[in-house]
C-alpha cells in the first residue's frame, strides 16, 4: 500500500515537472515579447527622428546633426540586435521547451502506464489467491462438518449401516475436495508470491527508474534553457558595445568650430560694411545768403566752388532716405548751377550726380533700411525669371563659389572625355592591328563626337574661369577701394568723385554717364545662400567600394550617405557624404531607403 502511495506521488511529482516547464515557457513567451516590442517602439523613436526630405536649411551639415543621426542609426542596429535576442530566444529556448514538453508528456503518460498495467496484474493475481483461499477454507469447514457427522452416525447404536457408510463417502468426498483446494490454493499463492517479487523488485523499480530519467532530464532541459536564455543575452552584447561606442565617437565628433564656420560660410556674402556717414553742414546756407548780401555780383569766370558748399548741397538734396531741406532755405542762384568754364569764358551748366551715386552706393553696400526691402526683392526676383548661367543673382563670395564648383565639375567631365578618346584610340589601333576583332571606322563616329565634346567642355571651362577672375578682381578691387575710402574720409577738405573718392581740385572731377556693369540684383545678393541638393533618403554601403574613376564617390562597408538623385536606370546613385562630399555609387553596392513623398515633393 504504501508503495502504492509512493507510485501516486511520483505521479503527482512529474506532472508538478511539466507544469514547471510550461511555466518557464510562458515566461520565455513573454520576455520574447517584451524584446519585441521593445524593438519596435525603438525603431519607430528612430523613424519618427530620422532626417526626411527636409527644406535645405535644415539640410544635416552641421556636426552636432550628424552626430544626432549618427546615433539614431546605431540606435536603429541596437534595436536590430534587440530583434536577433527576441528571435534566438523564440528558436533555441521557447520552441525547445514546447516542442520537449510535449515528448516528456507523452513518455511519461507511457511510464504510468506500464506502472498501472503492473498494479492491474498483481492486483489480479492476490485475487486469484484470494479466492482460490477462501475456497480451500470453505472446503475445509465441510470437510470438518462432513467428519463429524460420520462420527457421530458410526456411535450411534440406532443409525443403520447404510446412513453410516452414505457419511463415510461424504466425508471422503469433501475431504478429497479440501485436498484439491488445498494444492490449488498452494499454487496460486506460489504464484503470487513469484508476481509480487517480480513487481516490487523488477517492474516497479524498473518504472521508477524511467520516471527518474524522465525527471532529471526535464531538469537538464531547464539547465541548458537557462543558459540559453543568457547566451541569447551574451551573444549580441559585443554588437551592442559597438553601437555604444558608435555614439560615443559620434558624441566626440560634435566640433563647435566647425559648425561655426559652417555658419559663417553658408551667410558669407563678401559684401562690404557701410561707409561712415559724412557730416552734413547745414550752416552753408546761412553763410552764403550773407555772402550773397554783401557781394552783388559773383565771378562767372575762373569761378571755383568751395567743396564743403558743393557736399552741403549735394548732401542737402539727398530726399531719399535723408531729410529735406527746410523751405526757409534761400534758393541757389543760377551762377550756383555752374561748376567749370570753357576755354573761351563761355559756362556751361553741370548738374550733379554725387548724391544719386552716393545713394545707390548705399543701397548697394548698406543694410535693408525699410521693413519691406526683403518683399520687394523677392517680387523683383520672380520678375527676372531663373538664376542666371554666370551666377551674378549671388553674392560675391557665393558666386566665387558656385562658379569654382562648376568648373570643377567640367573638370571632372572633360578628364572622362578624355579618358574615353584615349581608350577610343587604343581599340582603334586593335582594330586596324586585328581587323578580326573589329571595324576601326566604326568608332570614328564615337570619337568625334568625344572629341566635339572635349572641345565644348574647354570652351565652358574658359568661359566660366574668366567669370571667375573677374569675381575675384571685383572682390580685390572692393577692398582695395574701401581701404582707400578709408583713407580719404580722414580729408576733410575734398570733393567727392562719381566714384565715391575725393579730391581737391574740381576741375578734375569726370562727369561720365553712370555705371551700367552692376546687376540690379547685387545690391540684396547677401540673402542668397549656398545650399546643395536636397536628401531625398540614405543608403548603407554592402560592400566597399574604391571610387578611382572621375564622379565617383568611394565608400566603405557599412557607410551611411545621403541620397540625392535615384538611379535613372544606368545602374548609378548619386549619394553625398556627411562632410559634403558628392559622387556617384553603384546601385547595386548598396541598400537605399527612399523617404515618403520623396518624389511628389
Amino acid at each position: 500500500l504504501s508503495l502504492k502511495d509512493q507510485f501516486d506521488n511520483l505521479d503527482k511529482h512529474t506532472q508538478w515537472g511539466i507544469d514547471f516547464l510550461e511555466k518557464y515557457a510562458k515566461f520565455v513567451k513573454e520576455r520574447i515579447e517584451i524584446e519585441q516590442n521593445y524593438a519596435k517602439q525603438l525603431r519607430n523613436l528612430v523613424k519618427k527622428y530620422c532626417p526626411k526630405r527636409s527644406p535645405k536649411d535644415e539640410e544635416p551639415r552641421f556636426t552636432s546633426c550628424i552626430a544626432f543621426f549618427n546615433i539614431l542609426n546605431e540606435l536603429n542596429d541596437y534595436a536590430g540586435q534587440r530583434e536577433v535576442v527576441a528571435e534566438e530566444m523564440g528558436h533555441r529556448v521557447y520552441g525547445e521547451l514546447m516542442r520537449y514538453s510535449h515528448d516528456l508528456k507523452t513518455e511519461r503518460k507511457m511510464h504510468l502506464q506500464e506502472g498501472r498495467k503492473a498494479q492491474q496484474y498483481l492486483d489480479m493475481c492476490w485475487k486469484q489467491m484470494d479466492n482460490s483461499k477462501k475456497k480451500f477454507e470453505r472446503e475445509c469447514r465441510e470437510a470438518e462438518k462432513a467428519q463429524q457427522s460420520y462420527e457421530r452416525l458410526d456411535n450411534d447404536t440406532n443409525a443403520t449401516k447404510a446412513d453410516v457408510e452414505k457419511a463415510k463417502q461424504q466425508l471422503n468426498l469433501r475431504t478429497h475436495m479440501a485436498d484439491e483446494n488445498k494444492n490449488e490454493y498452494a499454487a496460486q499463492l506460489q504464484n503470487f508470491n513469484g508476481e509480487q517479487h517480480k513487481h516490487y523488485y523488477i517492474v516497479i523499480p524498473q518504472i521508477y527508474k524511467q520516471l527518474q530519467e524522465m525527471d532529471e532530464r526535464r531538469t537538464i532541459k531547464l539547465s541548458e534553457c537557462y543558459k540559453g536564455f543568457a547566451d541569447s543575452e551574451r551573444k549580441v552584447i559585443p554588437i551592442i558595445s559597438k553601437c555604444l561606442e558608435g555614439m560615443i565617437l559620434a558624441a566626440k565628433s560634435v566640433d563647435e568650430h566647425r559648425d561655426s564656420q559652417l555658419v559663417i560660410d553658408c551667410f558669407k556674402s563678401g559684401f562690404e560694411p557701410p561707409g561712415d556717414f559724412p557730416f552734413e553742414d547745414y550752416s552753408q546756407n546761412i553763410y552764403r545768403t550773407i555772402s550773397d548780401g554783401t557781394i552783388s555780383t559773383p565771378k562767372q569766370e575762373g569761378m571755383r566752388i568751395d567743396s564743403k558748399t558743393t557736399v552741403g548741397k549735394a548732401k542737402g538734396k539727398l530726399w531719399l532716405f535723408g531729410k529735406k531741406p527746410k523751405p526757409q532755405s534761400p534758393p541757389l542762384t543760377p551762377t550756383s548751377l555752374y561748376t567749370s568754364s570753357t576755354p573761351n569764358g563761355s559756362q556751361y551748366p553741370i548738374f550733379s550726380i554725387e548724391p544719386v551715386h552716393y545713394c545707390m552706393s548705399d543701397i548697394k553696400t548698406g543694410k535693408p533700411r525699410i521693413p519691406s526691402f526683403r518683399s520687394l526683392k523677392r517680387g523683383y526676383l520672380s520678375l527676372q525669371g531663373p538664376a542666371l548661367e554666370d551666377f551674378s543673382h549671388l553674392p560675391p563670395e557665393q558666386r566665387r563659389k558656385k562658379l569654382q564648383q562648376r568648373i570643377d565639375e567640367l573638370n571632372r567631365e572633360l578628364q572622362k572625355e578624355t579618358d574615353q578618346k584615349d581608350a577610343l584610340i587604343k581599340m582603334k589601333d586593335v582594330y586596324e592591328k586585328n581587323p578580326q576583332m573589329g571595324d576601326p571606322g566604326s568608332l570614328q563616329p564615337k570619337l568625334t563626337e568625344t572629341m566635339g565634346n572635349m572641345d565644348r567642355l574647354r570652351m565652358e571651362i574658359h568661359k566660366n574661369e574668366a567669370w571667375l577672375s573677374e569675381v575675384e578682381g571685383k572682390v580685390a578691387a572692393r577692398s582695395d577701394r574701401r581701404h582707400s575710402s578709408d583713407i580719404n574720409h580722414l580729408v576733410t577738405q575734398g570733393r567727392e568723385s562719381p566714384e565715391g573718392s575725393y579730391t581737391d581740385d574740381a576741375n578734375q572731377e569726370v562727369r561720365g554717364p553712370p555705371q551700367q556693369h552692376a546687376h540690379p540684383n547685387e545690391f540684396d545678393d547677401e540673402f542668397e545662400d549656398d545650399d546643395p541638393l536636397p536628401a531625398i533618403g540614405h543608403c548603407k554601403a554592402l560592400y566597399p567600394f574604391d571610387g578611382h574613376n572621375e564622379g565617383t564617390l568611394a565608400m566603405k562597408e557599412g557607410e551611411i550617405l545621403y541620397i540625392i538623385e535615384e538611379d535613372k536606370g544606368d545602374g548609378w546613385t548619386r549619394a553625398r557624404r556627411h562632410n559634403g562630399e558628392e559622387g556617384y555609387v553603384p546601385t547595386s553596392y548598396i541598400d537605399v531607403t527612399l523617404e515618403k513623398n520623396s518624389k511628389g515633393a
